[in-house]
């Protein structure tokens, strides 16, 4: 039996009709890729119900072997591999259920951070070598990518793979977000870019 990997994305938020990250999530859903079967899931922009449905999808995944966390940043030049999660949630704008949070933590006596354990260098350099362009974050933000983010690597008991990749807009996505220059990647290449990540974990 493959091993498994819950490879998520979230619904579409702030105005956007699509999110790339959910397009992904949903596509690869039931795949093998690298050795794994994945197991995509959406998950919802909302604070409160985020735990909620993150179990959910880890028991569809069944203790997955992997989890990568996938997320859109509008204005991200290309896929960024986020090295921190941070305790702490401080929101520009509403979550989809109208919550704006300020200085709040993910979790209350949580550890001021967490960071990944993927292979940065490696995923970047196998990026590189298949054209796909990617960089290494220092920051996951203080949004719900941060929040899922911080919350599954908290709950890592097992010490498996768990990463999270900022993706950025597609170019209808930018080009529905109005004259503003976006910057944007098909979204193939951005799915191309996930499959190579995990085939290089």
């Amino acid at each position: 039996m493959p091993r498994r990997i819950l490879v998520t994305g979230f619904e579409p938020f702030g105005g956007d009709a699509v999110n790339p990250s959910e397009l992904i999530a949903r596509d690869l859903d039931g795949r093998r890729v690298g050795g794994y079967r994945v197991v995509g899931r959406t998950l919802p922009v909302d604070a409160h119900a985020l735990p909620k449905a993150l179990a959910a999808a880890l028991g569809d995944a069944e203790e997955p072997d992997a989890i990568l966390g996938t997320g859109l940043a509008a204005g991200r030049t290309a896929l960024a591999l986020e090295r921190t999660a941070v305790n702490l949630l401080d929101f520009e704008q509403p979550d989809n259920a109208g919550t704006l949070l300020s200085g709040a933590p993910v979790r209350e006596n949580g550890a001021a951070a967490y960071f990944t354990n993927l292979p940065l260098a490696r995923i970047l350099a196998t990026w590189h070598q298949a054209g796909i362009p990617g960089y290494v974050s220092d920051s996951a933000g203080t949004y719900i990518c941060n929040q899922l983010f911080y919350e599954v690597l908290a709950l890592n008991e097992r010490s498996i793979p768990i990463g999270f990749v900022h993706l950025p807009c597609t170019p209808e996505l930018a080009i529905a977000r109005g004259p503003a220059k976006t910057p944007s990647l098909p979204l193939e290449l951005q799915r191309r870019g996930i499959e190579t990540l995990i085939e290089a974990l």
